[in-house]
Order: structure tokens, then C-alpha cells, then sequence
């Protein structure tokens, strides 16, 4: 067992899998399988990491997703015009709308808190 530092290592590491992945729970060749499993999963977040969304891009998704409205976002924030002024980047979230986002269509917080950019003068 070695770490995965190399595109090369990890295609060997995901044939080995593939070959192990059918091994019997409690067996030294499932205890590898899982190792194997761990590295490359580590490997393949810090190669490719997605970037999470940033507030806006998530609210939207968010929409797409559950069929919710611009006037449905209204509704939860209070006011129309608020949820259209968010929606176009030209007022950012308070913490209170983060809140109610969080709570009631289950967006991570953590992705309603990061800054994101306005858009200026218009």
C-alpha cells in the first residue's frame, strides 16, 4: 500500500479495486479494498475539487431543482422585489434571509455565508 501522487498510481489503484471488489467482509482482501477506496477518494478531491456555488448560483439551483419560483422566494423573503434585487446580484443576503434559506429550502449554510460578487452601479 503506497499513496496515490500520480494520474498513473491512480488508475492502478482503481484497477485494484476493480479486482478487489467483490472480496468477502473480514478479509484481508476487503480491508484493502477499503483502503484503496479511501486513497483514491482522497486523491480524486484534492485532483478534481469542485468548487461549491457561490449564494446566488446555489439559490438558484436550489430553485431549478424543487420547482420554486422567483415569486416563491419572494414569498420566504418577505418582499418580491428583495428576491429579484438577490437574484440579480444587486443586493446581497442578510443574515437573517441566509437563515430562513438554511431553514426552509436546505441550502448549506456555509455556501449562503461566503461572499460573492454584486453588481455594480446598475
Amino acid at each position: 500500500m503506497k499513496p496515490i501522487r500520480t494520474d498513473a498510481d491512480h488508475a492502478a489503484a482503481v484497477e485494484e479495486i476493480e479486482r478487489l471488489w467483490d472480496a468477502e467482509p473480514g478479509t484481508p482482501d476487503h480491508d484493502r479494498l477499503e483502503m484503496l477506496g479511501t486513497l483514491v477518494s482522497a486523491y480524486e478531491d484534492s485532483r478534481w475539487a469542485i468548487d461549491a456555488p457561490d449564494p446566488v448560483a446555489a439559490i438558484k439551483a436550489r430553485m431549478e431543482a424543487a420547482g420554486y419560483t422567483q415569486s416563491d422566494l419572494g414569498r420566504l423573503l418577505g418582499s418580491r422585489p428583495r428576491a429579484s434585487e438577490i437574484l440579480n446580484r444587486r443586493r446581497p443576503l442578510t443574515m437573517d434571509q441566509a437563515w430562513t434559506l438554511h431553514r426552509e429550502w436546505r441550502i448549506p449554510a456555509d455556501i449562503l455565508l461566503r461572499p460573492y460578487d454584486l453588481r455594480q452601479g446598475t
